[in-house]
């Protein structure tokens, strides 16, 4: 880690947390163009990505056991692999707790629906625990699932400020075609720092899984969901979102969001989408991965989003090749990472899984126009 990121952590570290909790300009992220992707987990599935509160970039995966990878270098190089549950099954979710640093990781014990186990970090990934906690059904008496929905947030506005919250799931018993029109995703938050949790109400839409969600800067909560079933007439191929303006319990004005695709376009399946908003003051920047391809998992693209979600103006390819599950997240000003993007997918370059490293710059420079909507003058 940098000196000039050190010293504040070291002399300061709770006055740290904050400084790197709070947004930032947007000027770190519209530097010089830059795209690196490497290799970080060989072999198996699903992957989760978040930035700490000291601006360690860690990434999780697993199917057979539960593990995370660290960079303290923002992303240019990877520590060993740090076991969090074995045997486990990687559900996503991973949560950073921004009022005192500790990071939240869900495993389940198989494919799900399955027992969850909640594990927890309070040296910045290092070491991991297992923590006793509970989890309350949602309002219609439905325990919920965990299995790969994005990364968790705390909320940083309005009176739900600190809140913990992440997407979640309704299996109706099982991952099968006969009842996915019982399906729906939801999400759980926790106010006491991950010892108990709430589930919230269904998101409005049924055949719904694998969600992500960001928090505005006035407070609202966009959530953004895969659909891979729909009543007759609805097109499950592109994503579906709502708004929360209640902390997360309920959602809203459910859209169909015709320019963001849900995977492959020849199946109505889907796939595990990536969400992150940039940590900028004011600006309601939303950066969306997934795979951009007429069949197939592949040709990973990333889309952006100046106005929270209403419009979706500049798409740009990031791999050509496989490119299936993924995970995206976004720097911390005042750390190494302040200005990056960070994007963690099924596939690259050899194939288990790649986190592409880029900046809001590298979208622009050469990204394509979608049609919806136009880039804002405050961005060029």
């Amino acid at each position: 880690m940098r000196i000039k990121y050190l010293l504040p952590l070291l002399l300061f570290p709770a006055a740290s947390l904050r400084a790197a909790g709070a947004e930032g300009e947007l000027s770190p992220f519209l530097g010089k163009p830059s795209l690196d992707i490497q290799q970080v987990f060989k072999g198996e599935r699903f992957g989760n990505i978040v930035v700490t509160m000291k601006g360690t970039v860690l990434a999780t995966w697993g199917t057979s056991h539960v593990r995370a990878k660290r960079s303290e270098d923002g992303g240019k190089t990877w520590g060993e692999e740090i076991v969090i549950a074995r045997p486990g099954f990687q559900t996503g979710g991973l949560t950073v707790n921004e009022t005192n640093g500790d990071i939240i990781a869900f495993v389940e014990d198989r494919h799900p629906p399955a027992p969850i186990s909640i594990y927890r970090s309070s040296d910045d990934g290092k070491s991991w625990q297992k923590i006793e906690t509970n989890i309350k059904p949602d309002p219609e008496g439905n325990a919920p699932s965990m299995h790969m929905n994005e990364h968790g947030i705390t909320l940083r506005h309005g009176k739900h400020k600190g809140r913990l919250i992440r997407p979640s799931r309704f299996y109706a018993g099982k991952n099968d075609r006969s009842l996915w029109p019982k399906h729906y995703t939801n999400a759980i938050f926790s106010d006491d720092g991950g010892k108990s949790w709430q589930t919230s109400h269904p998101f409005p839409a049924k055949g719904t899984g694998e969600a992500t969600l960001a928090e505005l800067s006035d407070g609202t909560i966009y959530y953004n969901t895969r659909r891979h079933w729909a009543e007759e007439g609805a097109n499950p191929r592109r994503r579906w979102t709502a708004t929360s303006i209640d902390g997360g319990m309920s959602w809203k004005d459910m859209k169909f969001c015709e320019v963001l695709p849900d995977g492959p376009q020849n199946t109505n399946y889907g796939c595990m989408a990536g969400l992150t908003r940039l940590a900028v003051k004011g600006r309601d920047i939303l950066i969306y991965s997934n795979c951009d391809s007429p069949g197939g998992r592949h040709h990973g693209t990333v889309w952006a989003s100046f106005d929270g979600g209403k419009t979706w103006p500049v798409k740009r390819l990031v791999f050509a090749g496989a490119h299936g599950y993924s995970s995206i997240t976004s720097g911390r000003p005042g750390t190494v990472t302040e200005g990056m993007i960070f994007h963690h997918f099924e596939g690259g370059p050899k194939g288990g899984s790649a986190v592409a490293r880029f900046n809001l710059a590298w979208i622009l420079e050469e990204g394509k126009s979608t049609g919806d909507g136009e880039v804002p003058a405050w961005v060029k």
